[in-house]
């Protein structure tokens, strides 16, 4: 029997008033509380965006979306209620999810009935205490008195940067009547030995003394199973071990979601007095589950059901911009996990939280994985006061106790980018053991990227998620150091080819430890933000900070035409980057997996909008977000070229090896066929690779690809399209005939804007000026990249703020060099090069876009007439780039242009700014 309680309440926040309170619901929702001044922003110590010690409490919240009611502390929930409970049955109050929460009834406080923690259910027993006439108080209190609250507050459970510190009380609020001898768990735990076999675990609680009979049945036994049971007051748990599976028994699987009902049924002998009576049914609970073995393959890698799997994560942390909190419906939770699997996940991290059960019951019907974390980020010294110990053993218990029936719950970890000393490790150990014995069906580490990678791994851990090992990296891309503001990291510092893979990392992981690793928090590439999402914002979040960029791009002089072209340049450039990292991983043979961040924007941390997604989940309306495109590559069966450049001379022969990434469920057997397709659709090269076998779970050598170009006789942009059986993908490459560029007669190329470039503008000349591609050389200039920003200049301040390129492609430079209208391999050379900033926002052939915090004027490449003459300026330093087919082949084209009647430049630019663009000579 329910007797619910959710609506109308009185709630008191301590300033003198009684606001009506609709539960469940947060302050926020029912507008109680007060300004947020944005003072607990993510960088309170930086001087970036209204941060530092020049904090205005009336500025705009600039760095992350802005709560239209905050309030920080205790708040109380009163109603009067007139439930008369049954004779001789047991209540109990029952809140799904809250803060640290007190119960009151008539003025006495109610102590907890099971362990309490932020992350699962508060439940207090109320028997004797209701009559009819009863005042309910719940204090609430996101304060967090008596736990770490630093650890929490900076954790997705709680951080303002997205779930928000909401007070209030989520889900289910009730009144439930019990038995006096009741079930009050049932854990079904498939065994990991193979032998199909269930171990089901039954909780009873009783106010007396009791005898009788536990009964276990479903479709998925074999037979019905049954055990004596008897007690005392209190909990008893009572093990029913090996259960034997039925032998048409189906498992649950990715993208499988498999389900079996398990109904324990509990019939008494005894009665409340003691006496002996006919057995009799006093209870039952019927619990969902699913049959599945996660685990080692034995060989250091994931597995379920014993195939090896290849993990393709998001990091979720919690952003839903509308309520401040994770949704606490299955069909909310079916929406948001069809969404990221669209995209090609099969498995999602819950950075530093965890989504309440509905998230666990959706991702069950679906067939995800997930990972949930405790509520802990603390990178100095997690788990080193008692405090913190204590408050952690107590959630990561309930936790796995709570979500034991779950087949999609396969790992969980500590927290976020967790760091200690040794008291910490130790007692990070012990919560291993804690964790295992609970339940040993799962896989536990001791944190997701703990250290940073610089410690090492963990041998405790049953898996190890870094983005890097020591120095050697597991991911394509980092913030750069103070020292230089440059983003480390393959991608941005190595030539691009499609053969870059983590071996190096694995093997020196691999001396010292064979468990599964994958890599960890990996892209976050910045996309431009599309202001469409600005009308999206009805519920308790302001996107202040999205208004202000919005305000800047305005009083920058950008047209919102043209800002719509940098939001789609900036999420091509994305994209591309996504695929590189994905590849990489896997094209690795020991890892289990990449996670990324993420598909999603990250609304907070400086304004991280790093996704296909905006906040709403919503894919972003561009040819960029396109979830097919995404999946293309994000897939578990892949064949892979291995490309050792993406751009070639029509002298050369095509090379690169091909290997089949096989992580799905079915061995692949067939023949590759490629061929080479024109951007027309015209196909220029096609052919078929002997026939092969591709088991599951390993990466297979598919052959050697090799085709003559000679064929290609202009510069060419090709899809090279692989294949076998029903799976594909596609690589560009660009082809160019071989040139020596050599400047024409009547250009006048300098690399510095001399006399003489002056005298010949004076004469209506030409003047290429092209200088170094240094600092030195271009004062007023930054070091371009070719991927976008990392995360955002507001956390990682000391990067340079370059977004990539946006490319006039349809400009008549480029007749001879094909090219999008962003950035992709063939400019790599090019795009690492400086950008040079203007003084104001001229018209630019090649413009290099600019963080949204600065949207300085900046390019790469620009024509304009000047004084009686015409002249293209160029930072790309192209004079020192020769080594390269692409950028010969840009400079040849450039030459030609310089020379053709198409150079007619409109824009007017003054001598002296040019020259002040410059080193003086």
């Amino acid at each position: 029997m329910i007797y619910d309680l959710r609506g109308l309440w009185k709630a008191d926040i301590g300033d003198g008033k009684l606001y009506p309170m609709q539960l469940p619901g947060t302050l926020d929702e029912n507008k109680i509380g007060y300004r947020d001044t944005g003072k607990n922003q993510w960088n309170p110590g930086g001087s970036f965006n209204n941060t530092g010690s020049d904090f205005d409490e009336k500025a705009p919240v600039s760095t992350r979306l802005t709560r239209k009611y905050t309030f920080e502390g205790e708040a109380r929930f009163t109603r009067h209620i007139s439930f008369i409970p049954p004779e001789g049955k047991r209540v109990f109050l029952e809140a799904e999810r809250a803060r640290c929460l007190r119960l009151m009834v008539d003025g006495k406080e109610v102590p907890n009935f099971i362990e309490p923690s932020i992350s699962t259910p508060h439940v207090f027993e109320v028997t004797g205490l209701l009559n009819g006439d009863n005042e309910i108080t719940l204090i609430s209190d996101n304060s967090y008195p008596g736990l770490p609250y630093k650890d929490i507050v900076f954790s997705s459970a709680a951080t303002d940067e997205t779930q928000t510190n909401w007070n209030g009380i989520l889900g289910y609020l009730r009144l439930q009547v019990k038995e006096p001898v009741f079930i009050s768990a049932v854990r079904i735990y498939p065994e990991t030995d193979e032998k199909n076999t269930l171990t089901v675990k039954v909780e009873i609680s009783a106010d007396q003394v009791y005898e009788g009979v536990l009964s276990i049945e479903s479709k998925a036994l074999a037979a019905k199973a049954q055990v004596a049971v008897s007690g005392t007051r209190g909990f008893s748990e009572f093990v029913l071990g090996k259960l034997p599976l039925a032998e048409d028994v189906r498992r649950w699987d990715e993208y499988e979601g498999v389900l079996y009902n398990l109904t324990a049924s509990l019939s008494l002998s005894r009665d409340s007095q003691g006496n002996n009576t006919k057995l009799q049914q006093v209870d039952s609970c019927t619990e969902t589950f699913g049959v599945r073995i996660f685990g080692d393959n034995g060989k250091g890698r994931l597995a379920l059901n014993n195939r090896t799997i290849f993990l393709r994560s998001e990091t979720n942390c919690c952003v839903f911009p509308e309520t401040g909190y994770a949704p606490m419906t299955v069909e909310e939770w079916i929406d948001v996990l069809e969404t990221f699997k669209s995209y090609g996940v099969n498995f999602m991290r819950f950075h530093s939280y965890c989504p309440p059960k509905a998230a666990f019951i959706a991702a069950d019907r679906l067939g995800m994985l997930m990972q949930p974390e405790l509520s802990c980020w603390n990178y100095k010294n997690v788990f080193e006061t008692d405090e913190s110990y204590e408050y952690y053993k107590r959630e990561l218990k309930q936790l796995i106790l709570s979500l034991a029936n779950h087949p999609s719950f396969v790992m969980l970890t500590f927290g976020n980018e967790l760091s200690n000393k040794e008291l910490g490790r130790k007692r990070m150990n012990k919560m291993l053991e804690l964790a295992r014995n609970l339940d040993n069906t799962r896989l536990y580490a001791n944190g997701s990227n703990v250290d940073y990678g610089m410690s090492g791994c963990d041998l405790n851990s049953d898996f190890y998620t870094t983005q890097r090992y020591y120095k050697e990296d597991l991911r394509g891309t980092f913030a750069g150091g103070k020292e230089n503001g440059y983003l480390e990291g393959y991608i941005n510092n190595q030539y691009p080819s499609a053969t870059a893979n983590y071996d190096r990392a694995m093997n020196q992981i691999r001396k010292v430890y064979k468990k599964p690793v994958f890599s960890f928090e990996v892209g976050q590439y910045e996309v431009l933000p599309d202001f469409g999402e600005l009308e999206e914002f009805k519920g308790i979040t302001d996107p202040a900070n999205i208004r202000l960029i919005k305000d800047r791009v305005e009083a920058a002089g950008i047209s919102p035409e043209e800002w719509k072209r940098h939001v789609e340049a900036t999420g091509e450039i994305s994209r591309i980057g996504y695929r590189e990292e994905i590849e990489a991983a896997m094209r690795t043979k020991d890892l289990s997996g990449i996670s990324l961040l993420g598909l999603q924007d990250f609304p907070g941390q400086g304004t991280a909008l790093v996704g296909m997604l905006n906040s709403h989940l919503k894919p972003k309306p561009y040819s960029f977000a396109d979830p097919k495109k995404f999946k293309a590559f994000f897939t578990d069966q892949l064949p892979l070229v291995l490309l050792p450049k993406y751009t070639w001379e029509n002298t050369e022969s095509l090379t690169a090896r091909i290997v089949i990434a096989n992580y799905g469920k079915k061995k692949i057997v067939g023949r590759v066929e490629y061929e080479l397709k024109g951007r027309d659709g015209k196909v220029h090269i096609s052919g078929k690779i002997e026939e092969i076998s591709c088991p599951v779970g390993i990466l297979t050598d598919a052959g050697i690809l090799e085709v003559s170009l000679r064929n290609i006789s202009r510069p060419t942009r090709l899809d090279l399209t692989v294949k076998i059986d029903t799976i594909a993908n596609t690589y560009p490459i660009w082809v160019y005939p071989p040139v020596q560029p050599k400047c024409p007669e009547m250009v006048y190329e300098t690399e510095c804007f001399d006399e003489k470039a002056i005298r010949v503008l004076d004469a209506g000349g030409i003047v290429y000026l092209t200088p170094p591609s240094t600092k030195e050389a271009l004062p007023s200039s930054i070091k371009a990249q070719f991927t976008t920003d990392f995360w955002s200049v507001g956390t990682f301040p000391a990067q340079q703020g370059g977004m990539g390129q946006l490319i006039a492609h349809e400009h008549p430079i480029f007749r001879d060099f094909p090219t999008e209208f962003h950035t992709n391999w063939q400019w790599w050379p090019m795009a690492t090069q400086r950008a040079v900033i203007l003084p104001e926002r001229y018209k630019a052939i090649i413009t290099e876009m600019d963080s949204y915090a600065y949207l300085r004027p900046m390019a790469q490449l620009f024509e304009c007439r000047c004084g009686n003459g015409r002249l293209l300026f160029s930072s790309l330093g192209l004079q020192n780039l020769q080594q390269y087919p692409e950028a010969r082949a840009l400079l040849n084209a450039i030459y030609r242009y310089l020379t053709s009647p198409d150079f007619k430049p409109e824009q007017v630019i003054e001598k002296e700014i040019i020259a002040s663009l410059v080193k003086k000579c």
